[in-house]
Protein backbone atom coordinates (compact mmCIF):
# COMPACT_ATOMS: atom_id res chain seq x y z
CA UNK A 1 0.00 0.00 0.00
CA UNK A 2 1.42 3.52 -0.81
CA UNK A 3 2.73 5.40 1.97
CA UNK A 4 0.91 8.89 2.53
CA UNK A 5 3.33 11.84 1.30
CA UNK A 6 2.09 14.83 3.32
CA UNK A 7 -0.89 15.89 5.68
CA UNK A 8 -3.11 17.52 3.18
CA UNK A 9 -3.41 13.80 1.04
CA UNK A 10 -4.55 12.24 4.90
CA UNK A 11 -7.54 14.94 4.99
CA UNK A 12 -9.15 13.92 2.16
CA UNK A 13 -9.72 10.51 3.31
CA UNK A 14 -12.09 11.19 6.45
CA UNK A 15 -11.89 7.35 7.15
CA UNK A 16 -9.78 7.17 10.61
CA UNK A 17 -9.32 3.48 9.85
CA UNK A 18 -8.14 3.74 6.22
CA UNK A 19 -5.94 6.59 6.97
CA UNK A 20 -4.41 4.51 10.07
CA UNK A 21 -3.68 1.99 8.24
CA UNK A 22 -1.77 4.08 5.67
CA UNK A 23 0.09 5.98 8.20
CA UNK A 24 1.52 3.13 10.09
CA UNK A 25 2.22 0.63 7.18
CA UNK A 26 4.20 3.40 5.50
CA UNK A 27 5.86 4.21 8.41
CA UNK A 28 6.70 0.34 9.26
CA UNK A 29 7.86 -0.18 5.23
CA UNK A 30 9.73 3.19 5.91
CA UNK A 31 11.42 1.62 9.09
CA UNK A 32 12.06 -1.63 7.01
CA UNK A 33 13.69 0.05 4.22
CA UNK A 34 16.03 2.06 6.48
CA UNK A 35 19.42 1.35 8.39
CA UNK A 36 17.12 2.22 11.71
CA UNK A 37 17.13 -1.29 13.56
CA UNK A 38 15.34 -2.11 17.13
CA UNK A 39 11.95 -1.73 16.73
CA UNK A 40 9.49 -4.37 17.71
CA UNK A 41 7.60 -3.48 14.22
CA UNK A 42 7.05 -7.80 12.92
CA UNK A 43 4.06 -8.01 15.00
CA UNK A 44 4.26 -11.71 15.00
CA UNK A 45 1.70 -14.07 16.36
CA UNK A 46 3.86 -15.20 18.67
CA UNK A 47 5.48 -15.04 21.71
CA UNK A 48 8.58 -16.56 23.55
CA UNK A 49 7.49 -19.07 25.99
CA UNK A 50 7.67 -18.54 29.84
CA UNK A 51 9.20 -21.37 31.76
CA UNK A 52 6.55 -23.35 33.94
CA UNK A 53 3.27 -21.89 32.67
CA UNK A 54 0.91 -24.33 30.63
CA UNK A 55 2.15 -25.88 27.04
CA UNK A 56 -1.24 -26.27 25.43
CA UNK A 57 -0.48 -22.96 23.35
CA UNK A 58 3.16 -23.82 22.61
CA UNK A 59 3.28 -24.47 18.84
CA UNK A 60 4.95 -27.95 18.02
CA UNK A 61 5.42 -27.28 14.06
CA UNK A 62 7.42 -23.47 15.35
CA UNK A 63 9.33 -25.44 17.56
CA UNK A 64 10.51 -28.02 15.05
CA UNK A 65 11.59 -25.43 12.51
CA UNK A 66 13.53 -23.07 14.90
CA UNK A 67 14.36 -25.21 18.25
CA UNK A 68 12.58 -22.67 20.30
CA UNK A 69 9.42 -22.74 22.08
CA UNK A 70 6.88 -20.27 20.69
CA UNK A 71 3.17 -19.71 22.45
CA UNK A 72 0.63 -19.03 19.87
CA UNK A 73 -1.40 -15.32 21.10
CA UNK A 74 -4.50 -14.81 20.64
CA UNK A 75 -6.61 -11.57 20.64
CA UNK A 76 -7.51 -10.92 24.02
CA UNK A 77 -3.67 -11.20 25.10
CA UNK A 78 -1.64 -8.16 26.15
CA UNK A 79 1.73 -7.21 26.22
CA UNK A 80 1.31 -3.01 27.62
CA UNK A 81 -1.57 -1.25 28.36
CA UNK A 82 -1.78 2.60 27.14
CA UNK A 83 -4.18 5.28 27.58
CA UNK A 84 -4.14 7.97 24.80
CA UNK A 85 -5.62 11.31 26.38
CA UNK A 86 -6.71 13.92 24.25
CA UNK A 87 -6.88 17.41 24.87
CA UNK A 88 -10.35 18.90 22.87
CA UNK A 89 -10.17 22.57 24.32
CA UNK A 90 -10.71 25.28 22.26
CA UNK A 91 -7.18 26.56 21.62
CA UNK A 92 -6.17 22.98 20.10
CA UNK A 93 -8.22 24.40 17.10
CA UNK A 94 -5.88 26.71 16.10
CA UNK A 95 -5.03 27.35 13.39
CA UNK A 96 -7.96 27.59 11.77
CA UNK A 97 -7.34 26.80 8.06
CA UNK A 98 -5.60 23.67 7.18
CA UNK A 99 -4.56 21.01 9.38
CA UNK A 100 -5.08 22.13 13.01
CA UNK A 101 -3.44 20.69 16.36
CA UNK A 102 -6.63 18.99 17.19
CA UNK A 103 -7.08 16.90 13.76
CA UNK A 104 -3.54 16.20 13.65
CA UNK A 105 -3.87 14.39 17.37
CA UNK A 106 -7.11 12.98 16.19
CA UNK A 107 -5.02 11.50 13.73
CA UNK A 108 -1.60 10.69 15.50
CA UNK A 109 -4.19 8.86 18.32
CA UNK A 110 -5.77 7.24 15.44
CA UNK A 111 -2.34 6.09 13.86
CA UNK A 112 -1.19 4.89 17.41
CA UNK A 113 -4.47 2.96 18.16
CA UNK A 114 -3.93 0.92 14.90
CA UNK A 115 -0.25 0.00 15.78
CA UNK A 116 -1.35 -0.70 19.76
CA UNK A 117 -3.68 -3.14 18.01
CA UNK A 118 -1.33 -4.87 15.79
CA UNK A 119 0.96 -5.34 18.13
CA UNK A 120 -1.75 -7.15 20.96
CA UNK A 121 -1.13 -3.89 23.49
CA UNK A 122 -4.07 -2.87 24.81
CA UNK A 123 -5.58 0.76 24.78
CA UNK A 124 -8.05 3.31 25.95
CA UNK A 125 -9.29 6.50 25.14
CA UNK A 126 -10.00 9.92 27.14
CA UNK A 127 -11.18 13.21 26.19
CA UNK A 128 -10.72 16.14 28.34
CA UNK A 129 -10.85 20.28 28.16
CA UNK A 130 -11.63 21.60 31.99
CA UNK A 131 -12.54 17.87 32.82
CA UNK A 132 -12.40 14.12 31.68
CA UNK A 133 -15.50 14.18 29.36
CA UNK A 134 -15.06 10.66 28.37
CA UNK A 135 -12.73 7.91 28.98
CA UNK A 136 -13.07 4.15 27.82
CA UNK A 137 -11.40 0.61 29.14
CA UNK A 138 -8.12 -0.49 28.15
CA UNK A 139 -8.88 -2.94 25.66
CA UNK A 140 -6.96 -5.10 22.31
CA UNK A 141 -10.19 -5.75 20.20
CA UNK A 142 -11.10 -4.53 16.84
CA UNK A 143 -14.35 -4.08 18.27
CA UNK A 144 -12.68 -1.69 20.60
CA UNK A 145 -10.55 -0.19 18.08
CA UNK A 146 -13.17 1.18 15.72
CA UNK A 147 -15.56 1.62 18.52
CA UNK A 148 -12.83 4.45 19.42
CA UNK A 149 -12.40 5.32 15.94
CA UNK A 150 -16.40 6.30 16.31
CA UNK A 151 -15.36 8.23 19.53
CA UNK A 152 -12.87 10.74 17.86
CA UNK A 153 -15.06 11.39 14.60
CA UNK A 154 -17.91 12.03 17.17
CA UNK A 155 -16.02 14.19 18.96
CA UNK A 156 -14.00 16.17 16.17
CA UNK A 157 -17.21 16.76 14.07
CA UNK A 158 -19.18 18.15 16.97
CA UNK A 159 -16.55 20.41 18.57
CA UNK A 160 -17.20 22.24 22.14
CA UNK A 161 -16.93 25.64 21.70
CA UNK A 162 -15.01 28.29 24.27
CA UNK A 163 -13.82 25.29 26.36
CA UNK A 164 -11.05 25.82 28.70
CA UNK A 165 -8.12 23.61 30.13
CA UNK A 166 -7.16 22.13 33.54
CA UNK A 167 -4.76 19.86 32.56
CA UNK A 168 -3.64 19.10 36.49
CA UNK A 169 -7.05 18.51 37.47
CA UNK A 170 -7.58 16.11 34.69
CA UNK A 171 -4.50 14.13 35.03
CA UNK A 172 -5.14 14.09 38.97
CA UNK A 173 -8.72 12.24 38.10
CA UNK A 174 -6.82 10.14 35.60
CA UNK A 175 -3.92 8.88 38.40
CA UNK A 176 -6.91 8.05 40.43
CA UNK A 177 -9.22 6.27 37.98
CA UNK A 178 -6.60 4.07 36.59
CA UNK A 179 -5.70 1.34 39.15
CA UNK A 180 -3.14 -0.85 37.11
CA UNK A 181 -0.12 0.84 35.95
CA UNK A 182 -0.32 1.92 32.70
CA UNK A 183 1.45 4.51 29.86
CA UNK A 184 -0.20 7.35 29.72
CA UNK A 185 -0.02 9.00 26.54
CA UNK A 186 -1.22 12.34 26.49
CA UNK A 187 -1.91 14.58 23.64
CA UNK A 188 -2.08 18.69 24.20
CA UNK A 189 -0.39 21.86 23.11
CA UNK A 190 0.15 22.29 27.21
CA UNK A 191 -0.10 26.27 26.64
CA UNK A 192 -2.71 26.76 29.68
CA UNK A 193 -0.11 26.79 32.38
CA UNK A 194 2.62 28.99 30.59
CA UNK A 195 1.82 32.23 32.34
CA UNK A 196 0.94 31.26 35.88
CA UNK A 197 3.08 30.05 37.81
CA UNK A 198 0.00 28.66 40.02
CA UNK A 199 -0.69 26.62 37.06
CA UNK A 200 2.50 25.39 36.44
CA UNK A 201 3.21 24.07 40.05
CA UNK A 202 -0.56 22.11 39.62
CA UNK A 203 0.40 20.46 36.09
CA UNK A 204 3.80 19.35 38.00
CA UNK A 205 2.24 17.62 41.05
CA UNK A 206 -0.61 15.82 38.57
CA UNK A 207 2.66 14.54 37.03
CA UNK A 208 4.25 13.22 40.08
CA UNK A 209 0.61 12.08 41.55
CA UNK A 210 0.45 9.88 38.12
CA UNK A 211 4.13 8.66 38.60
CA UNK A 212 3.94 8.07 42.36
CA UNK A 213 1.07 5.28 41.29
CA UNK A 214 3.90 3.95 38.74
CA UNK A 215 2.79 5.39 35.85
CA UNK A 216 4.66 5.55 32.72
CA UNK A 217 4.05 9.57 30.59
CA UNK A 218 4.78 10.31 27.24
CA UNK A 219 3.89 13.78 26.87
CA UNK A 220 3.04 14.96 23.06
CA UNK A 221 3.58 19.10 22.94
CA UNK A 222 1.53 19.70 19.95
CA UNK A 223 2.15 22.84 18.22
CA UNK A 224 2.56 25.17 15.23
CA UNK A 225 6.14 25.46 15.59
CA UNK A 226 6.34 28.44 12.92
CA UNK A 227 3.36 30.06 14.19
CA UNK A 228 3.55 29.35 18.32
CA UNK A 229 7.42 28.84 18.92
CA UNK A 230 8.82 31.28 17.11
CA UNK A 231 5.37 33.64 16.71
CA UNK A 232 6.99 33.70 12.92
CA UNK A 233 3.72 36.07 10.92
CA UNK A 234 4.43 38.66 8.42
CA UNK A 235 5.36 42.14 9.06
CA UNK A 236 1.36 43.63 9.62
CA UNK A 237 -0.61 43.96 12.10
CA UNK A 238 -3.27 41.09 13.44
CA UNK A 239 -6.00 40.59 15.25
CA UNK A 240 -5.27 37.84 17.84
CA UNK A 241 -8.52 36.19 19.76
CA UNK A 242 -7.77 33.98 22.66
CA UNK A 243 -9.86 30.75 21.40
CA UNK A 244 -10.74 29.83 24.84
CA UNK A 245 -11.55 33.01 26.60
CA UNK A 246 -12.87 35.11 23.51
CA UNK A 247 -10.15 37.86 24.67
CA UNK A 248 -9.16 40.10 21.34
CA UNK A 249 -5.92 42.06 20.85
CA UNK A 250 -5.32 44.15 18.18
CA UNK A 251 -1.50 44.58 17.94
CA UNK A 252 1.72 44.45 15.50
CA UNK A 253 3.45 41.04 15.83
CA UNK A 254 6.78 42.41 16.19
CA UNK A 255 6.04 44.78 19.29
CA UNK A 256 4.86 42.06 21.84
CA UNK A 257 7.38 38.84 19.66
CA UNK A 258 10.37 39.43 22.02
CA UNK A 259 7.73 39.30 25.27
CA UNK A 260 6.60 36.57 24.20
CA UNK A 261 9.19 34.55 22.97
CA UNK A 262 10.53 35.13 26.70
CA UNK A 263 7.91 33.87 28.50
CA UNK A 264 7.25 30.52 26.17
CA UNK A 265 11.03 29.78 27.12
CA UNK A 266 10.89 30.18 30.44
CA UNK A 267 7.65 27.96 30.52
CA UNK A 268 9.17 25.51 28.18
CA UNK A 269 12.32 25.21 30.26
CA UNK A 270 10.40 24.74 33.38
CA UNK A 271 8.59 21.63 31.76
CA UNK A 272 11.49 20.16 30.36
CA UNK A 273 13.03 20.31 34.14
CA UNK A 274 10.13 18.77 35.44
CA UNK A 275 9.69 16.54 32.88
CA UNK A 276 13.37 15.18 33.18
CA UNK A 277 13.29 15.09 36.58
CA UNK A 278 10.40 12.55 36.49
CA UNK A 279 11.94 10.37 33.69
CA UNK A 280 8.62 11.73 31.59
CA UNK A 281 9.04 11.62 27.46
CA UNK A 282 8.17 14.91 25.92
CA UNK A 283 8.27 15.07 22.69
CA UNK A 284 7.87 18.39 20.53
CA UNK A 285 4.82 17.09 17.98
CA UNK A 286 4.87 19.86 15.36
CA UNK A 287 1.67 20.05 13.41
CA UNK A 288 3.63 20.20 9.85
CA UNK A 289 6.41 17.50 10.40
CA UNK A 290 3.92 14.25 9.85
CA UNK A 291 3.06 11.48 12.09
CA UNK A 292 6.36 9.47 11.78
CA UNK A 293 7.38 11.54 14.54
CA UNK A 294 4.55 10.44 16.93
CA UNK A 295 4.94 6.87 16.13
CA UNK A 296 8.92 6.97 16.35
CA UNK A 297 8.75 8.55 19.54
CA UNK A 298 6.03 5.77 21.04
CA UNK A 299 7.88 2.45 19.50
CA UNK A 300 11.44 4.06 21.22
CA UNK A 301 9.44 4.21 24.29
CA UNK A 302 7.90 0.59 24.24
CA UNK A 303 10.68 -0.56 23.64
CA UNK A 304 12.94 0.55 25.98
CA UNK A 305 9.81 -0.92 28.97
CA UNK A 306 9.29 -4.17 27.23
Amino acid sequence: MPQLSNNREIQQLGNLELLARQVVEGFITGLHQSPFHGFSVEFAEHRLYNSGESVKNVDWKLLARTDKMFVKQFEEETNLRSYLLLDTSSSMNYPEKGMSKLQFSVYAIASLMYLFKRQRDAFGLGLFSDKVDWLSRARSTSTHLYYLFAELERMYEHPKPNTQTDIAGVLHHIAEDIHQRSMIILFSDMLENGMDEQKSDALFAALQHLKHNKHEIIIFNVTDHKKELRFDFDNRPYHFVDLESGEELRVHPNEIKAGYLKSLRTWRGKLQLKCAQYHIDLIDADIHNGFGQVLKAYLVKRNKLM
